[in-house]
C-alpha cells in the first residue's frame, strides 16, 4: 500500500519529474482490487480509477477469506480494504469521480468461479449514487491478452480526466494584485542596450497603464528569430535601449482608463498586430487584411500610443518598447487592441507560441493562400514558423507537402507533421527550384512558402511555383536593405507573389479562437517547445539554444 502511495509516486516525480498532483491509478486483478480500494481510501489524491477484472468484494470470496485471515488475522479485519465494503459506507457518490471503470472478461474463470464479483460493486455504487461504468467483454478471459485488448480505452479514460483536473486547477489560480495596482512596479527585464551587444538582465521600473492601456505580468515568453533579428542590428525600426520579445503569455495585472475587454486576472496573448474593430477603421473592417494601423506609427517608434514609455531603468531613463509587445520583461504595458483574451485552460507556456510563429504560419496557409484539398506545397525553411505551415497545409489537405532546410535534423518532426518530400539543397546538383518543378512535379507547386528571410530563398520559392497559377508567399523577414528580384517573364507567366503578416489572423478576434482549437485537440502544439528555461535571465540560453540548430521554440517560464 505504502509502495503504490507513496514510494512509487515519489520515483516517478524525482525520475521523470513528473507532477505528484495529478496521478490516476489502474489495476489488474489483485491489482485491480489494490487500485480500487486505494483510490476510494483517498479520493482526493487520484484523478481517475480504472481495473481489469478486479477483486471487487473480497470479504465475500475464497481468495478474500484466506489472504485476509492470514496477514490480517480475520476477513472483518478486510473490510477496510475492500472496495465495495468502502462504497457500502457511504451515503453519497465521491465527487472525485465521475465514474469508475471495469472491464471483465465474461469467459473467466475466476469470474465464474465468484472471486472478483464486479455486480457486488456495481451495486453498493448504486446505493450511494456513484457512477461505475462495468464493460462485459465476451469471450475474453483473465489474462494479459484481455488487458492489451483494452488498455487504450483505459489510457484515453485516465488521460481525459487528468486533463480535466490539470485544467480545472489552473482556471482556479487566483492573482491579488492589489497591492500593486496604480503603482510603478520594480521588476527584473533583460534590457538590449544597443545593437550586437549581450542582453543585460537589469531591474527597471514599468509605469501603470494610461488610458486605453494594460499592464500584464509576461508568465511565459517563447524566443523567436525576430528578437534575435533586431538584437544583431538587422531590423531597420531597431531602437536601443529596448526590451524585446513579442511571444508571450500573460496575466492581466491592472488597466487603464477606459478599458472594458479585460480585467485583472484574465490570461491573454499580446500581440504585435492590433485590431482596434473600430467601424471607422477600413483595415479591421475590411476581410482582406489584418493590418490596423491605428497604433502603427507609434509602435515603429518605440513608444506606447500617446508618444511616452512605460520602462525605465535605475537611473530614471527611458526604454524603448518593442514591437508593442515587449516581454523579455516580468511586467510589461500594451495597448488594450494588441491584447488577445484566452480561455484560461490554456498553459500559457503553449499559448504563448500563438504569438507569432504558429499563428503566422498556419494562417499563411489558411488565410493568405488559403490552400485547397489536394494541393502541392513547397515550404523553405523548418523553423517553426515553416512547421507550423507544414502543419497547416496538411490539416487543409494537401497531398503533397515538399519541405526544404539545409539542416536534415529537422526532417523527422517535418514528416511527422505532414511533409511527404525532404529536400537539403546541399544534396542535388540543380537549383532547388529547378528540382521542385522539374523533377518532385512536372510544373511546379500550388503553393510555395518562404520562411527563411533570404531573398535568394524567396526567389526560388517563386520560381518553383506552378505555371499558370503557383502562389507562392512571403513570411520570412529579410534584412534591413534587402531587395527581391525575379525575371517579369516568372510573373507573366501566372506566378503570383504574396507576403503575410501574423498569418492575416485578426488578433484579437482570432486568437482565442485558435487556442480553443488547440485546448480542442485540433492544433497540437508541443511538439514546437523544444527547449524550456527559467527565469528572465533564461532568455539568454534560450538565444544559445535557437542559435543551436536544435530549437524550434525555446520558452522561458518566469
Amino acid at each position: 500500500y505504502q509502495y503504490v502511495t507513496q514510494e512509487l509516486p515519489a520515483l516517478l516525480e524525482t525520475q521523470f519529474k513528473l507532477s505528484p498532483k495529478y496521478k490516476s491509478i489502474m489495476g489488474h486483478s489483485m491489482g485491480g482490487h489494490g487500485a480500487l480500494t486505494i483510490a476510494l481510501k483517498d479520493p482526493a489524491s487520484w484523478a481517475s480509477v480504472s481495473a481489469f477484472a478486479p477483486i471487487c468484494n473480497p470479504t465475500q470470496c475464497p481468495w478474500g477469506d484466506k489472504a485476509f485471515k492470514a496477514y490480517l488475522g480475520s476477513v472483518e479485519a478486510g473490510k477496510a480494504y475492500d472496495a465495495t465494503c468502502l462504497l457500502q459506507e457511504r451515503s453519497t457518490p465521491v465527487v472525485e469521480y465521475d465514474t469508475i471503470l471495469i472491464d471483465q472478461g465474461d469467459a473467466d474463470g475466476f469470474y465464474e468461479q465468484k472471486q472478483l464479483l464486479p455486480e457486488n460493486f456495481v451495486q453498493a455504487a448504486k446505493q450511494c449514487g456513484q457512477s461505475v461504468t462495468l464493460k462485459m467483454r465476451e469471450g475474453f478471459d483473465h489474462s494479459y491478452y484481455f488487458i492489451a485488448a483494452f488498455i487504450n480505452d483505459h489510457i484515453e479514460f485516465h488521460t481525459t480526466r487528468l486533463n480535466k483536473k490539470i485544467q480545472d486547477a489552473r482556471t482556479r489560480i487566483a492573482y491579488d494584485f492589489s497591492a500593486t495596482q496604480g503603482q510603478p512596479i520594480t521588476c527584473k527585464a533583460l534590457v538590449a542596450r544597443a545593437p550586437a551587444e549581450p542582453l543585460i538582465e537589469e531591474e527597471i521600473m514599468v509605469d501603470p497603464p494610461k488610458a486605453g492601456e494594460v499592464r500584464l505580468k509576461i508568465i511565459a515568453n517563447a524566443l523567436c528569430h525576430t528578437d534575435v533579428y533586431t538584437l544583431e542590428g538587422s531590423d531597420p525600426e531597431g531602437l536601443f535601449p529596448c526590451i524585446l520579445g513579442h511571444e508571450a503569455g500573460a496575466v492581466v495585472e491592472s488597466v487603464g482608463e477606459g478599458v472594458t475587454s479585460v480585467v485583472p486576472g484574465d490570461h491573454v496573448v499580446p500581440c504585435y498586430t492590433p485590431q482596434c474593430s473600430e467601424y471607422t477603421c477600413i483595415f479591421c473592417q475590411s476581410p482582406k487584411t489584418n493590418l490596423c494601423p491605428k497604433i502603427r506609427g507609434t509602435q515603429g517608434k518605440g513608444v506606447m500610443p500617446d508618444g511616452t514609455v512605460r520602462f525605465h531603468d535605475k537611473d530614471g531613463n527611458d526604454i524603448y518598447h518593442f514591437m508593442g509587445v515587449s516581454s523579455m520583461s516580468e511586467y510589461t504595458v500594451l495597448a488594450e487592441i494588441s491584447i488577445a483574451k484566452i480561455s484560461k485552460e490554456m498553459p500559457l507556456e503553449k499559448a504563448c507560441l500563438f504569438g507569432c510563429g504558429v499563428s503566422t504560419g498556419l494562417g499563411a496557409v489558411w488565410n493568405t493562400c488559403k490552400v485547397e484539398t489536394g494541393s502541392s506545397v513547397a515550404v523553405f525553411g523548418l523553423g517553426a514558423v515553416g512547421l507550423a505551415v507544414i502543419q497547416g497545409a496538411q490539416i487543409a489537405g494537401a497531398s503533397k507537402i515538399i519541405a526544404v532546410d539545409l539542416n536534415p535534423k529537422k526532417f523527422e518532426i517535418a514528416k511527422q507533421l505532414g511533409a511527404t518530400d525532404c529536400v537539403n539543397p546541399k544534396d542535388i546538383d540543380v537549383p532547388i527550384q529547378k528540382y521542385i518543378s522539374g523533377t518532385l512535379t512536372q510544373w511546379g507547386v500550388d503553393y510555395s512558402f518562404d520562411c527563411t528571410g533570404n531573398v535568394d530563398v524567396m526567389r526560388a520559392a517563386l520560381e518553383c511555383s506552378h505555371r499558370g497559377w503557383g502562389v507562392s508567399c512571403v513570411i520570412g523577414v529579410a534584412a534591413s536593405g534587402k531587395e527581391i528580384a525575379t525575371r517579369p517573364f516568372q510573373l507573366v507567366t501566372g506566378r503570383v507573389w504574396k507576403g503575410t503578416a501574423f498569418g492575416g489572423f485578426k488578433s484579437r478576434k482570432d486568437v482565442p479562437k485558435l487556442v480553443q482549437q488547440s485546448l480542442d485537440g485540433k492544433i497540437p502544439v508541443d511538439h514546437f517547445i523544444t527547449h524550456v528555461f527559467d527565469g528572465v535571465a533564461g532568455t539568454i540560453q534560450a538565444i544559445d539554444a535557437l542559435h543551436s540548430g536544435d530549437c524550434l521554440r525555446a520558452v522561458v517560464k518566469y
